[in-house]
């Protein structure tokens, strides 16, 4: 990355958790910025990419909790760009999956700062992947649907992600027993098998695996919690026979590279 007189932002993905999931160009521009704003789903050794004294700043949202107003986000990212700092604005997964990039951009786009979007490894097919469970597989499911069970507008097209061959649906935790309702209220099996994924690629994953009609309770006796993603569909029987991959510990432990000594910040 060639500095620049003029400050800018970075829209980056962090990957879906595991740090050694995280794209090389991320790692470098991490070690470059002078502002690092991230999210709650970064895991911190991601953060240790970044150059000593950089300015760490946490805008993190969770549902139920505290959260930073999308609009102060956006004034923050143009503030800082505005000082002449380069920006690394780190988001989980990729920035355009469901990650609000889109507006970021579009604010930024609008105000006349400088920026570009950095793909990451999105969790829509990593965390499936983590949890043993192959998306797509021969003679099984030729086709994948991604959507989100939380919308802020109107309802999902429950009939049509009924049908999905393989159903993958992003922040599932919290409305689990309304989502596997309407997708059996709108024709899936109830035996169709299902899996929720909890913190797919960190250290403390967790998968409970059953029927779709069954997914909600077990979900709830283990106290699954956030972030957890919902998968639907045959492929998630092939788990059981993939049970070396699904033991294999992640990678957090994977150096990109060297991390200069110093704190933030």
């Amino acid at each position: 990355m060639s500095r620049r007189s003029k400050g800018c932002v970075y829209l980056v993905g962090a990957g879906p958790g595991d740090p050694g999931l995280l794209t090389l160009r991320a790692a470098r521009l991490l070690t470059e910025a002078d502002t690092v704003v991230h999210d709650r789903l970064v895991h911190p050794a991601v953060l240790e990419h970044a150059r000593p004294h950089a300015r760490i700043l946490y805008v993190g949202k969770e549902g139920g909790g505290e959260s930073v107003r999308q609009e102060n986000i956006h004034a923050l990212l143009i503030a800082q760009a505005r000082l002449g700092r380069t920006v690394v604005r780190l988001k989980g997964g990729d920035p355009f999956v469901f990650g609000r990039g889109g507006e970021e951009a579009l604010a930024l786009e609008a105000a006349g700062i400088p920026y570009e979007v950095v793909p990451g490894v999105s969790s829509l097919a990593a965390v499936p992947a983590a949890a043993a469970i192959p998306i797509t597989h021969r003679g099984m499911s030729g086709a994948v649907t991604f959507a989100t069970a939380h919308r802020t507008e109107g309802a999902p097209d429950w009939e049509h992600l009924a049908r999905a061959e393989t159903l993958v649906l992003f922040m599932a935790g919290g409305r689990l027993e309304e989502t596997t309702h309407a997708l059996m209220s709108a024709g899936r099996a109830p035996t169709t098998p299902a899996a929720i994924v909890e913190a797919g690629t960190w250290e403390h994953q967790r998968v409970v695996e059953a029927p779709l009609s069954s997914i909600a309770g077990q979900a709830r006796e283990a106290d699954v919690g956030s972030p957890a993603l919902l998968v639907v569909g045959a492929v998630v029987s092939l788990r059981s026979q993939l049970r070396s991959l699904a033991m294999r510990p992640m990678a957090t432990d994977f150096p990109l590279l060297q991390v200069a000594e110093g704190g933030h910040e």
